[in-house]
């Protein structure tokens, strides 16, 4: 089991690209665990993540949360703009899967 947790600015920008990420790794057979969080929930959320992503509405935040991200182990990148902006739930789930040293 895959557990990715994107961060957003109020969480709930990022909810549409959640779907889509759930949708294709459902396509492609891939058990994950998918979910956004609000800024302010990523310190706690991350301790239950393999991988954060950052939307690139906050990769200034990015060097805020890689310490912690580095401590636990756990890849972090902000979300590609375009792949963002188009909702590419495919671009981003396989994003993840790279980071976390995997293949789909």
């Amino acid at each position: 089991m895959k557990r990715i947790l994107l961060a957003c600015s109020a969480g709930m920008s990022t909810s549409l690209l959640v779907s889509k990420m759930k949708e294709v790794a459902e396509q492609k057979e891939i058990e994950a665990e998918i979910w956004a969080v609000a800024q302010d929930k990523v310190m706690t959320e991350m301790k239950k993540a393999d991988v954060l992503l950052i939307g690139p509405q906050m990769r200034f935040m990015k060097r805020k949360f890689e310490p912690i991200a580095q401590e636990q182990g756990i890849p972090l990148e902000v979300i590609d703009p375009i792949a963002y902006g188009r909702i590419d739930g495919e671009a981003v789930l396989k994003l993840a899967i790279n980071l976390m040293g995997e293949n789909e």
